[in-house]
């Protein structure tokens, strides 16, 4: 055997995924989106006085959540109820896949 060869053995395949929702492993909600600013603390070069500035980003806020342990590969689907004023507001969903890849997707609501 050469330095630096891989030798593959018979490996049987397996169906990991058999749903979609086996790729999930964490996916986490933040009921009103946009509720709080990104704000950074900047010093001024000219003044010297530390000021506020907003990014033009939104924290996302962990409302509810839900994820897999080594123990307990379980996952719930529904989030629990959140009662809601009437009116428009944005709702953001983090999901992170079972690679480790995480996205957002931010849905705009009519309650």
């Amino acid at each position: 055997m050469e330095k630096n060869q891989v030798v593959f053995h018979d490996v049987s395949r397996e169906v990991l995924t058999k749903k979609w929702t086996d790729w999930i492993d964490y996916w986490s909600v933040d009921f009103d989106f946009e509720s709080k600013r990104e704000i950074l603390r900047i010093k001024n070069p000219e003044s010297g006085e530390i000021e506020e500035v907003w990014t033009g980003d939104y924290v996302f806020e962990n409302e509810w959540q839900s994820f897999r342990t080594k123990k307990d590969r379980s996952l719930e689907l529904k989030s629990a109820f959140v009662e809601r004023v009437p009116g428009r507001c944005k709702v953001a969903v983090k999901v992170v896949d079972i690679f480790g890849n995480d996205t957002m997707k931010i849905i705009e609501v009519t309650v």
